[in-house]
């Protein structure tokens, strides 16, 4: 198996290399790894108010731009993508990283590391940016990388099922990229799809789960990741519209 820790080259998807430790993409592991070491070191090493700095100036506020730029630190400017490193607890990142390996696998397989990287920043802006936008001025504290890895769920839909409508976990990124409208008339995406939305705005509307570590749940947040991985993905997705070129 392909180890897709290295960037997409040749045949459809790529050359098939060794497989990864734990079967897994070793950019993914990486990614990983660091999410559990930065919450390791705020947990264990960091005084609380220090921890608190590194909140208030590396998590997300909506707030923030709805004050002047010459007013504020540069907090605004990397914000929108540190916050995804951030948990509020060892349940939240556990429960992100269960779904980022479901998920995140078969689209590392099919995209590669570089892409990997810029996907994962990307969507955690769009994430923030959907919240933001429904929240503008308010001084609420976002922190996960729930909105990356709701991200990761809406471009693996484009691809995973297959026409019987299961997934193959160990060939899933070889599937054929569905349109839009392809995947608005699977009966599996929509089932999927349908599930996952229904369960977020059962969150917004407190129904379930209230809160994740003593906080809100940013569902809208999860929104703005999921479509963005659904309808952006294909701009990642290169490697399989060259091979359609081939």
């Amino acid at each position: 198996m392909r180890n897709d820790g290295d960037e997409v080259q040749g045949g459809e998807f790529g050359d098939r290399k060794r497989e990864p430790a734990f079967n897994l993409p070793a950019s993914l592991v990486f990614v990983l790894g660091v999410l559990i070491l930065v919450h390791l070191v705020r947990t264990y090493l960091l005084s609380a108010s220090t921890d608190e700095f590194v909140l208030l100036h590396f998590g997300f506020i909506p707030g923030r731009y709805s004050i002047p730029l010459s007013e504020q630190d540069l907090g605004w400017l990397w914000s929108p993508v540190t916050y995804s490193l951030l948990h509020g607890g060892w349940e939240h990142l556990i429960f992100n990283a269960f779904w980022m390996v479901a998920f995140g696998v078969p689209v590392v397989r099919r995209i590669g590391r570089t892409r990997f990287f810029l996907f994962w920043c990307l969507s955690a802006i769009a994430a923030v940016a959907f919240h933001t936008a429904l929240h503008w001025g308010a001084m609420i504290l976002v922190v996960g990388a729930s909105g990356v890895v709701s991200g990761l769920m809406g471009a693996a839909a484009r691809f995973v099922f297959s026409p019987s409508g299961r997934i193959s976990r160990q060939f899933a990124h070889l599937n054929r990229r569905l349109t839009i409208a392809e995947a608005l008339s699977n009966r599996s995406v929509l089932v999927f799809s349908g599930i996952w939305f229904l369960t977020n705005f059962l969150i917004g509307f407190g129904q379930i789960f209230g809160t994740v570590a003593g906080g809100a749940i940013a569902w809208e947040a999860h929104i703005g990741g999921f479509l963005f991985g659904f309808l952006f993905f294909p701009l990642f997705d290169v490697a399989a519209a060259e091979s359609r070129r081939d």
